[in-house]
């Protein structure tokens, strides 16, 4: 079995990336992760549970070992083939070959059976280290060989949640001051606004607040190419049971483990990954039984991550296409877009901000 270490080289040229391959070299981020018990049982028992078929005697390659967790897994599950050298972990002679270098680069080792690999970030897409997952695919893995995870689900839903919209706009408040110390902030209010608004909101939330069932989006790693996964469009088509304001939307993801399904829903048992909602600028209105159409696309960027937009309306017809976005989304004209029933929104996954506050509202009770 290999295991691909992707930490940042030294002395490197064309390398990027260094706080990337950092903060995944330390110890405390390492432990985050393999102290989610949701993460590490399922790939386990993922491995564990194929073992006879895709890792007894196979060769496999673990991408982006990290702690080396998952070829442990491996080994435990029958992988043929591991070198490593360390003594309180006899098991393991070998066993695991460690290369130390991106996948990206030419490696001078043999085609796997299996590639298993945790490359998933917030929202599934997250840091982009998918296209390093699929690269090995495409360099390495013998036909018809497995990949775990092979597949990942994207889920939207709308929600609804005043509160965290208020404490937001409270944010946006302060720069409509026009005499803070004799200064007027208010000609940076709008700009302000599109800021703190475009800032993803990572964090768990209760499953309550969504105010209708979510849509899907599947991405097969098996069949994917690098160039769809860059750039990618969820369409939207949600019908409300009840009436309520919209304040954004609630994206989750699940992934199939070789048969365990690993969900980071706001109703499963909770993961580092959490969830995440983008805030509308302004609430949209919904009426029971009303349905909204619309879509969200996700445009990779230089920074590891995703530019987000998404529009949604209640007259299909007069939605645009998303082809569209990266001229028209600039200039978000709010009021017309208020009479129109129809939200637009500029997000940038990078730039995710935290809340863990617990709504104070009724949630049992959907009018609150």
């Amino acid at each position: 079995m290999e295991s691909v270490k992707e930490d940042f080289p030294k002395n490197d040229d064309g390398a990027r990336d260094p706080s990337y391959f950092g903060y995944y070299a330390q110890f405390v981020h390492q432990q985050n992760m393999l102290s989610d018990i949701v993460r590490t049982q399922s790939y386990q028992r993922a491995i564990l549970s194929n073992a006879q078929k895709h890792f007894k005697n196979k060769q496999v390659m673990d991408v982006g070992a990290g702690s080396g967790i998952l070829s442990y897994f491996a080994v435990q599950a029958g992988a043929e083939k591991l070198i490593l050298s360390n003594e309180k972990n006899l098991w393991l002679h070998d066993k695991i070959e460690v290369f130390q270098e991106k996948i990206e680069r030419p490696l001078n080792i043999p085609k796997v059976d299996t590639i298993i690999s945790e490359p998933i970030g917030v929202l599934l897409i997250h840091e982009r280290m998918l296209e390093s997952y699929l690269h090995a695919r495409d360099h390495y893995l013998n036909p018809g060989g497995i990949m775990i995870p092979s597949t990942g689900t994207i889920f939207l839903a709308p929600f609804s949640d005043a509160g965290l919209w208020s404490q937001t706009m409270n944010k946006v408040r302060f720069w409509e001051q026009d005499n803070f110390y004799g200064v007027d902030f208010s000609p940076l209010a709008e700009d302000a606004k599109s800021e703190i608004f475009g800032q993803p909101i990572v964090g768990y939330f209760d499953y309550r607040l969504l105010m209708a069932p979510s849509v899907s989006y599947m991405v097969d790693f098996q069949t994917i190419s690098s160039s769809q996964l860059k750039d990618f469009t969820i369409p939207i088509d949600w019908k409300f049971p009840f009436t309520g304001l919209v304040h954004g939307i609630a994206g989750w993801f699940d992934i199939d483990l070789g048969g365990v399904i690993l969900s980071t829903a706001p109703s499963a048992e909770r993961t580092h990954w959490q969830q995440v909602r983008f805030l509308f600028q302004e609430p949209l209105a919904v009426n029971a039984y009303e349905n909204i159409h619309g879509w969200m696309r996700l445009i990779v960027n230089d920074n590891r991550s995703y530019h987000i937009y998404a529009e949604v309306t209640k007259n299909s017809n007069s939605l645009s296409e998303p082809s569209e976005c990266l001229n028209n989304f600039q200039n978000l004209n709010l009021k017309r877009l208020e009479v129109e029933n129809f939200r637009r929104g500029i997000w940038n996954l990078h730039e995710q901000t935290y809340h863990y506050e617990t709504s104070p509202m009724d949630l049992s009770r959907p009018e609150f």
